[in-house]
């Protein structure tokens, strides 16, 4: 059975910095994209970040220049370097994978993890 599984999530405060993790099992098919989502309460799922198998990687406007993500082929893993923190990036950060390339809408991921939570505290 295909898993994604997050780790590194936490309560930091504004300003303050984390680095999510996202590592695969039983994957046997081929993956294109890769990416991290995130989920507020209240709120829609918003796609943040991208990594393509190409090395291409993709942003939200809103986490421009704060966040870096970083995709491992060989390995299907996936990393999130959270900086400048603020209180709006709380949510639970899930991870996502994709047979194709695709973008950052969640409808175009086939694969997820459970989630990671991730607070900012002002």
């Amino acid at each position: 059975q295909v898993r994604l599984i997050e780790s590194g999530g936490g309560s930091v405060p504004a300003g303050g910095s984390l680095r999510l993790s996202c590592t695969t099992e039983h994957f046997t098919e081929d993956i294109y994209t890769m990416g991290w989502f995130r989920q507020a309460p209240g709120k829609e799922r918003e796609g943040v970040a991208l990594g393509f198998s190409d090395g291409r990687t993709t942003y939200a406007d809103s986490v421009k220049g704060r966040f870096t993500v970083s995709l491992d082929v060989g390995k299907h893993a996936l990393s999130l370097e959270l900086s400048s923190l603020r209180p709006e990036d709380t949510a639970i950060y899930y991870c996502a994978a994709s047979n194709w390339f695709v973008g950052l809408d969640p409808d175009g991921f086939n694969y997820w993890g459970q989630g990671t939570t991730v607070t900012v505290s002002a």
